[in-house]
């Protein structure tokens, strides 16, 4: 990387993700564990995003204000506090609290994003904000397989999340270190709006509305079947957690390879707009094969498509969104995209759990068709949408 800032926030979040792909298989197993029902696994999902829509315009705005490296390291430090909580909780109600406090903490994607956008030109956006999709999918492949280890070493499983709370601890203290401030004009304080003007706001505004409610789909859509993908390999294949967990980080390994290396390679020749239809495409179609997948190799052929189609998906939309904003306004615009996705991730988990108590399938199917919508709704606006990364 020309910038050695692009390096160091790319290893920030990474280390934060490792943190949070540890706890992400161990929701549901540790909540069965307590006997909790599917939708109450997919409440403890959703708690996570409920603080997060709460608080994620605000860690923007006042990334805004105060600049990004504050606001990041706030936010590790709290996620290393939060997962240890959620290693000492020996009840449901305790694993919900802890999860809360996870999410309060959660807002630095959203100025990890804006930071990015700090120091990257319009051309090179796009492929900027793909590196936080390679730190996603690094982190997700090494953190359920880390998880799965600790799980299986330990014979506890609740170590992945005192695991989880080591490393956030210890990216918190390199972060003091090496992460330097990005933002080189602060703003003082202006008109206070209220968090659903914001979002109205943003939503109202051409094109960047369209983006963000894409962003809002897809979101939804992923949700639906994230806490019922863990169940239903488990009740389906019986796979332990750290089968599961491994499964995971296979997905992982696929975002690394799409958004790490081919969204580098491709974003410039064919712009976001080709490569967020396609990605939403493919998503549809392994959300469609997911609903009928009743062996492993069916299920994991839909988990590769899952993964190619998110990973081309996630930096077009991501990148479009800062595209379109001003410079004085990227941590507030990037943070109403991710309180969305944080709306998304409140109701989606329940709902899809709720379904899947109906019938195993139904998650997938629902999921589908709402990426299947979005693909239409960008064929529908596709000559109005940003293509910066297009050389």
């Amino acid at each position: 990387m020309k910038d050695k800032r692009l390096a160091i926030i790319f290893l920030t979040v990474f280390m934060d993700l490792v943190g949070f792909g540890i706890i992400i298989p161990l929701n549901p197993y540790l909540a069965k564990v307590y006997g909790a029902s599917p939708l109450q696994v997919g409440l403890l999902m959703s708690v996570y995003s409920l603080m997060q829509f709460i608080f994620a315009p605000i860690w923007g705005q006042l990334s805004d204000r105060y600049g990004r490296r504050p606001i990041i390291l706030v936010s590790l430090f709290g996620s290393a506090v939060a997962h240890a909580g959620f290693g000492l909780s020996a009840e449901l109600t305790g694993l919900m609290i802890a999860r809360g406090f996870a999410g309060l903490f959660g807002g630095n994607i959203s100025t990890a994003m804006a930071y990015i956008a700090d120091i990257t030109e319009s051309k090179d956006r796009s492929k900027g904000m793909g590196l936080i999709g390679a730190a996603f999918g690094l982190g997700f492949l090494l953190g359920p397989f880390i998880g799965g280890i600790s799980a299986h070493v330990m014979d506890n499983p609740s170590s992945p999340a005192f695991v989880a709370a080591a490393v956030c601890f210890v990216n918190f203290l390199l972060a003091i270190r090496y992460l330097p401030e990005s933002l080189k004009r602060k703003e003082s304080a202006s008109e206070k709006k209220s968090r659903f003007k914001k979002i109205f706001g943003a939503l109202g505004t051409p094109v960047l509305g369209t983006v963000i409610f894409l962003i809002f789909i897809n979101t939804l859509a992923m949700a639906l079947i994230e806490a019922s993908l863990f169940l239903y390999v488990q009740d389906k294949f019986q796979w332990t957690l750290a089968e599961a967990s491994w499964g995971f980080a296979y997905i992982g390994l696929i975002l690394v390879f799409t958004q790490g290396y081919l969204i580098r390679k491709w974003m410039p020749k064919f712009g976001e707009r080709k490569l967020l239809y396609v990605g939403l495409a493919l998503t549809a179609a392994a959300f469609y094969l997911m609903s009928v997948a009743d062996t492993i190799p069916l299920m994991a052929v839909a988990v590769t498509l899952l993964g190619f189609g998110n990973g081309f998906a996630t930096p077009s939309l991501n990148g479009s969104v800062s595209l379109l904003s001003g410079d004085t306004v990227q941590g507030n615009n990037l943070g109403v995209s991710q309180s969305l996705s944080a709306v998304a991730r409140i109701i989606g988990p329940a709902i899809g759990g709720y379904l899947y108590q109906i019938n195993s399938s139904a998650p997938f199917a629902n999921a589908g068709t709402l990426v299947l919508v979005a693909a239409l709704i960008t064929l529908r606006h596709y000559s109005r949408l940003p293509e910066g990364g297009k050389r």
